[in-house]
């Protein structure tokens, strides 16, 4: 329906933080699929790249559209300018590359840490603590 409530935010973090690669993968598709169309192409791909990136601390060396277009350059077998779920399944699985980096861009243990610490980066949480003796 567009919106994600509490129950579905949990699941999702669940599966990210716990599911199996293939899990990962079909929900990470979901999530690029921005239309529902059953296929991501290139805009899609990069706008939500952009965005993990802008909430999520990235200290990937390629820009966002330089990943969109290898992931195309190395997964979009027929070359139509999307990936159907089986490219993408497929083509991620085979390589460890990407694979790492998409699973490393969805990576939300930092995200976790923040809830368990009231919103504070546990790092600056010791050193208040620290200064505060």
């Amino acid at each position: 329906d567009g919106y994600i409530d509490f129950m579905e935010y949990v699941a999702a973090l669940s599966l990210v933080l716990n599911g199996k690669v293939d899990q990962k993968l079909r929900w990470y598709f979901k999530l690029y699929d921005v239309d529902g169309n059953g296929c991501i192409d290139r805009a899609e791909l990069l706008n939500i790249i952009k965005a993990i990136r802008s909430i999520n601390r990235c200290n990937e060396k390629m820009t966002a559209e330089e990943f969109t277009d290898m992931v195309f350059n190395k997964i979009d077998i027929n070359g139509d300018g999307e990936l159907s779920l089986e490219e993408f399944m497929e083509g991620v699985q085979k390589d460890e590359m990407l694979l790492d980096i998409l699973t490393r861009s969805l990576d939300l243990t930092h995200i976790v840490r923040l809830i368990q610490n009231d919103g504070k980066n546990p790092h600056e949480a010791g050193q208040d603590a620290q200064g505060d003796q």
